[in-house]
């Protein structure tokens, strides 16, 4: 319902082709939205930044960052403005880049002390929000594997939903995930382990760390599937019948912290934070590439990583494919427990075939408390 009354709003009839108006609309809209989110966390650093990413922000490129996007907002808009008959989008873009402006723009000072205490983590939303959509939107519409799909597919705003729903309380998933797992290295952590993966050179450290990570990640995500209980909460991530780079995102609070805690705890016995920020940065990365709608594949490397067609058939309700490529990263560990399937097609349906759950973000975050069965 959300979703029908987003697009009656912003959308016509028009064609949304390159030259009509409607990406720069987009656009418009999009860097009106950031320019004014990042102006808000100026306003309130202790209440919408990231205690952990305060201290490493370059300020002056981040205040140069605030002001392109709102220039951009303003010039997309005016394109979208005369070219397009509905000027809703250009005119929400605007108006945001507008009263970002209004609020001091770029230029507004921090004066706060800081202080530890939660935090919702808007920074962070936006931050990866712009390069997410910087990076795979522009591969999507380039190679993609669908192009009939679009990048406003349908239940797109649900997933923008989930997106959301795992950046804003960046505290509490913190504690929930990273509390747990440190308290278990204090009684569980081997000093001789940690010793010697420290003398190895930092690259076969980094190596080394995916690997168990995603040895890791291969077990609870096979539980995940195979334990009923604990399908309910993994259904929902695989309920998407399109895949695009923010299809990922849609996953159950339980199912991100089980995932988290189960991959973080091993990595924290003898890892280093440099190591284990490393591979953080590199799950986001791949583990959003593997969901995207990019069609191109490259057959010598295909063989040692993930690639979106071989994760696409994880996702697949075509019968051959069900529970088959559990790995996150390496193709090769499903080899080894017999769970890899990777043929040269794509498949043609996504989702849960006859097992549906429910609509709307609320109702799938409480739906898998209750019982409900899972159809084969």
């Amino acid at each position: 319902m959300i979703e029908q009354k987003i697009n009656e709003f912003f959308g016509d009839a028009e064609s949304t082709g390159f030259g009509t108006g409607w990406w720069s609309g987009v656009l418009s809209a999009f860097f009106g939205f950031l320019s004014f989110g990042g102006v808000l966390c100026l306003h309130f650093p202790q209440l919408l930044s990231s205690p952990e990413l305060r201290p490493h922000y370059p300020m002056r490129t981040m205040r140069v960052l605030i002001q392109c996007l709102i220039v951009g907002a303003i010039l997309f808009g005016i394109i979208s403005s005369i070219k397009r008959k509905k000027k809703i989008l250009a005119l929400t873009g605007m108006l945001l880049a507008i009263a970002a402006t209004a609020l001091g723009g770029s230029s507004v000072q921090i004066n706060d002390t800081f202080r530890d205490g939660p935090a919702i983590g808007l920074d962070w939303f936006l931050l990866d929000l712009f390069l997410m959509a910087l990076i795979y939107v522009q591969l999507e519409r380039l190679w993609p594997q669908y192009p009939k799909q679009g990048t406003f597919r349908n239940e797109w705003t649900l997933d923008v939903v989930y997106f959301m729903s795992t950046h804003l309380p960046l505290q509490i998933l913190s504690f929930l995930v990273l509390l747990p797992a440190t308290q278990a290295t204090k009684y569980l952590g081997v000093p001789v382990l940690q010793e010697f993966i420290a003398r190895m050179p930092w690259f076969l450290q980094f190596f080394l760390a995916v690997v168990v990570a995603d040895l890791a990640e291969y077990f609870i995500h096979l539980a995940l599937h195979k334990v009923p209980f604990l399908w309910r909460f993994h259904a929902v991530h695989h309920s998407s019948k399109a895949l695009d780079w923010i299809a990922g995102s849609r996953s159950h609070f339980v199912d991100d912290t089980l995932v988290r805690g189960f991959i973080l705890v091993p990595l924290m016995f003898g890892f280093s934070q440099s190591i284990i920020l490393a591979y953080l940065i590199f799950v986001t990365l791949h583990a959003t590439w593997t969901h995207c709608n990019f069609g191109p594949n490259a057959k010598w490397l295909e063989k040692f990583l993930v690639m979106p067609r071989y994760h696409h058939w994880h996702h697949t309700s075509q019968k051959e494919g069900i529970d088959k490529n559990f790995a996150i990263h390496f193709p090769w560990i499903d080899k080894i427990f017999g769970t890899y399937y990777y043929p040269d097609e794509w498949p043609k349906l996504y989702g849960l075939g006859g097992d549906e759950i429910a609509h709307g973000f609320f109702r799938q975050t409480v739906e898998p408390f209750t019982k409900r069965k899972r159809t084969p």
